[in-house]
């Protein structure tokens, strides 16, 4: 117990709490390294154009969630600021920046996320060759959810656009 005591001291009070379960203290700046980032890259059998209508539009888009979820409620603004909520409220949120075709940037949340606590996910299309390469990242994650998102990404979206563009 003094050794534990000691590890402020020592310079270690970050790696101390994140040990028991907290996230760690932020530096002499205040810059806190308790965020975690997913980086997915994935080719989609479809043009720029239609990948990003699938994204923003919802009944396009509740074809896409019927291969992993089927039957689920989705709602999406087709504007910059207006809201989303998809896999029956599970996953909600704002359109950040829109560039049809291009680029879909959203704060993003799971209803398992503390109030107020969003995510940034950033939806790149880019050309290859007749399809599409989406480049795709989140940040802000709080700390423990990147494990259980990443694998939701390739299940319920990656998985199900480039099924419904079979």
């Amino acid at each position: 117990m003094r050794l534990v005591s000691l590890l402020p001291v020592l310079g270690f009070a970050g790696r101390a709490g994140a040990a028991a379960g907290r996230a760690p203290l932020p530096d002499d700046l205040g810059v806190s390294r308790n965020c975690e980032c997913i980086h997915q890259e994935v080719v989609i059998k479809a043009s720029r154009a239609r990948v990003y209508q699938a994204l923003t539009d919802a009944k396009q888009f509740s074809k896409v969630t019927d291969f992993s979820m089927p039957g689920v409620a989705t709602t999406i603004s087709p504007e910059v600021g207006g809201a989303f909520s998809l896999f029956g409220g599970y996953i909600s949120g704002r359109h950040i920046e829109m560039v049809p075709n291009e680029r879909l940037v959203q704060a993003w949340r799971t209803k398992n996320m503390e109030p107020g606590i969003f995510t940034i996910a950033n939806f790149q299309l880019n050309e290859e060759g007749t399809g599409t390469k989406l480049v795709f990242d989140q940040t802000a994650i709080p700390q423990g959810h990147a494990e259980h998102l990443a694998p939701g990404w390739k299940s319920h979206y990656w998985e199900g656009l480039q099924k419904y563009f079979v």
